[in-house]
């Protein structure tokens, strides 16, 4: 919500309250305000000039010589490049030695050799957005009205002069979505009155009746529905002082009679909607619900098809407006407008925002309905509306409203101890203060025996049990005034627990391998969902009930699918040399109406050059092994031992290129390329991913850290190849050597792999290299021979390998 600190000051006296006071004050106070900004932006010596002639410039088609006069001294010569410049008009001018926006700064120059002492401004120029200035004055000049004094200063003839401060307020607080609303808090703040706009409307002798009746057919969507009737209206420009209003909070001006509606909707915070009367076709406003299938044609001219759960303004048979949301465009006022219907209306929030969200429209008004307005103040904004059009569109206020009044108002009633509000607190307040603060909100109430039944006004429905009010004394009172206070009772320092330590661990290492973290939203669609899973793990996703939309509209049962789209965003921008890892809960579903169980799973993926030494010509790119090497130096940093890798199959990954990870016979999680197949309709290069179960690595990571003195013997190498079935594994190969080996073996790992010309049909030749070490004593010839012999025998035995010849 932007304020105007002007504005404010014709509601609230803030003599004495500047307005950066005033905001620090309304921050302490509950409602934050992110900034004050100053209209004029450090502009200075502009000044509402008249031009006295104009005439082309005779070296340039596209300027004009304009003699201006500044109202103090000579007239000078500008020259002036904008198409809308001529005699006669009152314009801001930048005089030499002004300021302007952007610290520009105003020097006499020539201009294809015409001298020119000044510069006449747009209102851009001025520092006013292009896209709020109306739309007469958005290619040229801004002209002043001609009752403008020549040497005024144009800042504040142009309101920019002012400071508007921007409030941060929460869905809670929609009584403050309107200046009235705003002034309400000031004056509690500041302890002073709220000052009402007079409203005095010289009705004619006919009747508003005459010419509309009004009926609803749906009163629990629109129990109060009020009608106005303006005559002999003038559509055209609104006067300045208006438009510069509505250019301070965001809003376009349009012309005098929808400008009108937009300054009540800031004003009071009741949003309006002006008819053409001749356009209507009818003299009878019905409001009822949509049929099913019904279309309108809405101000945007985009053509809307409507359901039964719309709330529709109609003439009796078709639709001319989508209530609280939008009119349509058959019945809009345009320049030729000579009556208007106005329409001040109390819709349910849930109707506006049913059709608001289906429709894709999100308004000013549709958010005040929303959040909830004021119906003591429907009567009183169709008339300030009425007033405001005879005044400045030259209309005729026919007498008397036509209403449908079915609202029956019941005011929220608060009862609370003064005990109750001291123990919430904190602190003992007196029934007295406690009484100010009430009456500096203007809530009625009653006190017997240190016991307030409130009651509390319309405009603040967000107060409905004690601790509103216990909210609504507190602040007011002060957080300032609060006592502090150090906590009782013994101190114990705080500590992370094992699982946070090992969750910092893993970030820890996962950063220091190369790897980016990455947060992605818990929430995916149907169609990736089932991506990257088991056939064990392809269970019913929970759904959302209402989904924002379907990319978002079930819980994710990996992590991984959301990690390609990571990949898959930054290659689409040239960026392909990539490594990420997430650290995030899957969710399990359970049994019907039960939270399902969350599962803490690590996730990595990579893609592209993993190292490039540009200079030397060498590089490396992501493979298999450079990311099972990660998760190789992971394990090793958590202390996670017997860490075994097997082929095996996983969906969207290369049958070939996928492993699964286990630890003492528990699977973990996998690792592999994603498929070809996959890769082509991701949209991605060659990808590896890995996914591990967190929960289930904190269940086996050991307590105890083992260590081993450095060695003071020599060890002995040997190295075999064998040859067995293509069918045999490596990795049960080594399982055998290590348990034969007993203990002098110390390490054995695989150096070689050979299947070629040389090697029979149906095998495979595995080279291995085995330490042996005995920490207490130098190793012979003799004890290796008799270790090595039994490996030898039982690799043959268990696996049917042979020595290479």
């Amino acid at each position: 919500m932007f304020v105007s600190y002007k504005w404010l000051s014709e509601y609230v006296d803030l003599s004495g309250v500047s307005a950066t006071e005033l905001a620090e004050l309304i921050t302490k106070s509950g409602i934050e305000v992110e900034g004050v900004e100053v209209l004029n932006k450090g502009i200075s010596g502009v000044v509402v000039g008249h031009v006295l002639e104009r005439e082309q410039h005779p070296n340039a088609d596209k300027l004009n010589k304009c003699l201006v006069d500044l109202g103090e001294g000579e007239p000078v010569q500008i020259i002036c490049g904008a198409s809308n410049v001529d005699k006669g008009q009152k314009v801001a001018v930048a005089t030499v030695g002004a300021v302007l926006p952007g610290n520009f700064k105003i020097k006499p120059a020539k201009l294809r050799g015409e001298e020119s002492n000044g510069m006449i401004c747009s209102l851009q120029e001025l520092g006013i957005e292009g896209k709020l200035v109306p739309k007469e004055f958005s290619e040229g000049i801004y002209v002043f009205p001609s009752d403008a004094k020549v040497g005024a200063d144009a800042l504040e003839q142009l309101n920019l002069d002012d400071e508007i401060l921007e409030l941060s307020l929460t869905p809670n607080r929609s009584d403050c979505l309107s200046m009235l609303g705003v002034a309400y808090e000031v004056a509690a703040i500041l302890d002073r009155q709220v000052k009402f706009p007079t409203i005095e409307v010289n009705a004619s002798s006919e009747k508003a009746s005459d010419y509309i009746s009004v009926n609803v057919s749906a009163a629990e969507d629109n129990p109060l529905y009020v009608a106005k009737v303006v005559k002999d209206v003038k559509v055209g420009p609104s006067p300045y002082w208006l438009q510069s209003r509505l250019m301070s909070a965001g809003i376009r001006p349009i012309s005098n009679v929808v400008d009108i509606t937009n300054y009540i909707l800031l004003a009071y915070g009741q949003p309006l909607h002006a008819f053409d009367y001749d356009r209507l076709g009818s003299k009878e406003i019905l409001v009822r619900r949509a049929n099913s299938g019904e279309k309108i044609v809405t101000l945007d001219d985009n053509e809307r098809t409507l359901t039964e759960d719309h709330l529709v303004i109609t003439n009796g048979k078709e639709a001319v407006a989508l209530a609280g949301v939008m009119g349509g465009a058959s019945s809009e006022v345009q320049s030729d407008t000579t009556t208007v219907l106005i329409e001040s209306a109390y819709f349910t929030g849930s109707t506006v925002r049913k059709a608001s969200k289906d429709h894709g429209l999100r308004s000013e008004a549709s958010t005040r309905f929303e959040k909830g307005i004021d119906p003591k103040r429907t009567h009183d904004a169709a008339e300030r509306a009425a007033q405001l059009m005879a005044l400045y569109a030259g209309g005729t206020v026919l007498e008397g409203t036509v209403e449908f009044n079915e609202l029956k108002l019941q005011l929220a009633e608060v009862r609370i101890t003064l005990e109750r509000i001291n123990k919430v607190i904190g602190m003992e307040i007196t029934a007295e203060v406690v009484e100010d603060i009430l009456r500096r909100l203007q809530f009625e109430y009653k006190l017997d025996n240190n016991e307030f039944l409130i009651t509390i006004p319309s405009r603040r429905g967000d107060i409905t049990i004690e601790e509103d009010i216990v909210e609504e004394v507190a602040r007011l009172y002060g957080y300032d005034n609060l006592p502090v206070t150090l906590p009782a009772g013994e101190q114990t320092p705080g500590h992370l627990t094992e699982i946070q330590q090992l969750r910092r661990q893993v970030r820890r290492y996962l950063e220091g391998a190369g790897l980016y973290q990455a947060v992605t939203y818990s929430l995916t669609s149907k169609d990736k969902v089932h991506r990257f899973l088991n056939k064990e793990d392809q269970v019913q996703p929970i759904e959302l009930l209402m989904p924002m939309s379907e990319d978002r509209s079930v819980l994710r049962l990996s992590l991984v699918p959301h990690l390609v789209d990571v990949v898959k965003h930054n290659v689409a921008r040239q960026v392909d040399q990539l490594g990420y890892y997430e650290l995030g809960s899957i969710f399990i579903p359970t049994s019907t109406n039960e939270l399902p169980n969350e599962i803490e799973k690590i996730a990595g993926i990579a893609t592209g050059i993993w190292t490039s030494h540009l200079w030397q010509g060498e590089k490396k790119s992501v493979d298999f092994y450079v990311v099972k090497g990660i998760l190789d130096g992971l394990f090793d940093t958590v202390g996670l031992a017997n860490v075994e890798y097997k082929a095996g199959e996983q969906q969207d990954l290369h049958p070939g290129r996928t492993a699964q990870i286990s630890v003492k016979g528990e699977y973990i999680g996998y690792i592999g390329q994603i498929h070809p197949r996959a890769q082509k309709e991701m949209d991605v290069q060659e990808t590896y991913v890995f996914e591990l179960s967190f929960d289930k690595i904190a269940e086996l990571v050991g307590d105890k850290v083992t260590y081993s003195p450095v060695p003071r013997y020599p060890s002995i190498t040997r190295d075999i190849a064998l040859v067995v079935s293509k069918e045999v594994s490596a990795g049960d190969i080594q399982k055998v050597i290590v348990e034969a080996g007993g203990v002098l073996l110390k390490d054995v790992h695989v150096f070689d792999r050979y299947e070629g010309d040389k090697m029979e049909e149906g095998k495979k030749s595995l080279a291995f290299s085995l330490r042996y070490f005995d920490p207490e004593r130098t190793l012979t010839d003799e004890d290796v021979t008799k270790a090595h012999s039994k490996v030898l025998k039982a690799v043959e035995e268990k696996t049917g390998a042979v020595l290479r010849g």
